[in-house]
């Protein structure tokens, strides 16, 4: 495989690559994982706390009584396994590697298990980082679960395109803020969506408003929200707004996302549970 690959084999021109694929084949599991479902959790730029966002729709399904595990994808800025106070090093059974367990019971791989130290940051190139994450895949055992969320790297490079090519995902969970260009955002969600041959679930719109502790009024901290309009010009039916909550950040920094208020994406998860299960019978 070139140094220049894309992992995009029908518009490469080296007929004997090693590494070329039918576009249309998807990575087998391990042997020893037996997913349900699958949701990829995106956003169009950094810093609208995507894995906040798939933290808490993570504790929502495993409160709900779902076997749960998080794919962390996001090989280059991985937060998952310290957000959920996972600092050891990841198992194995001999012949695989296994997921960590929060706490709370939700499955975990992310790439700080793998490295020597957690802070060690990770410089490789793209072929590198989007093979791993299909290594996380192919070579991690998960066991039984329900449903697997991934957090995906912000915007639509080669991570993206490799795993929805690769893997088996279900559907696309798109997270905002209110000072993005929501309508650009969520229209280039779509298209990747449209091409990939992948649902558009539904939008998530983090950090919408802070609730005053005194009056109880929202306050719009980054500007009105336009989660509505975007979310009808491109008839998407499943929407949620997350306010601004301090502690939820704190929780996060102290290794305890297993406690965040997992009410806040009650319905969201339940009604993308409801959509794949839907989808899986027709």
């Amino acid at each position: 495989m070139s140094e220049e690959c894309s992992n995009n084999c029908s518009s490469c021109g080296e007929s004997g690559c090693a590494s070329r694929r039918d576009p249309f084949a998807k990575d087998a599991p391990n042997a020893g994982s037996d997913v349900k479902h699958m949701i990829a959790v995106i956003s169009g730029k950094g810093g609208v706390g995507k894995s906040m966002v798939t933290a808490l729709l993570a504790n929502s399904f495993n409160k709900a009584g779902k076997k749960t595990a998080i794919l962390d994808a996001d090989i280059t800025g991985p937060s998952i396994a310290r957000m959920y106070g996972i600092h050891e090093p990841a198992g194995s059974d001999g012949n695989n590697v296994l997921p960590a367990v929060s706490a709370g019971g939700i499955k975990i791989m992310s790439i700080n298990m793998l490295l020597e130290h957690e802070d060690d940051p990770v410089i490789w190139r793209g072929p590198v980082i989007s093979s791993t994450v299909r290594q996380f895949w192919t070579e991690v055992a998960w066991g039984d679960v329900d449903v697997m969320l991934l957090d995906m790297p912000p915007g639509t490079g080669d991570v993206p395109l490799t795993v929805f090519q690769s893997l088996p995902i279900e559907g696309i969970l798109v997270v905002t803020s209110p000072q993005e260009l929501v309508s650009m955002v969520v229209g280039k969600a779509v298209h990747m969506a449209q091409a990939m041959n992948v649902p558009l679930l539904g939008i998530v719109e983090n950090m919408s408003y802070l609730e005053c502790p005194d009056c109880g009024k929202r306050l719009e901290i980054f500007g009105k929200s336009h989660l509505d309009e975007a979310a009808e010009a491109y008839g998407i039916d499943l929407t949620a707004k997350i306010p601004m909550i301090p502690s939820n950040a704190a929780l996060c920094d102290a290794g305890a996302a297993d406690e965040l208020d997992e009410k806040l994406l009650g319905e969201c998860s339940l009604a993308l549970y409801n959509k794949l299960k839907g989808d899986n019978e027709q």
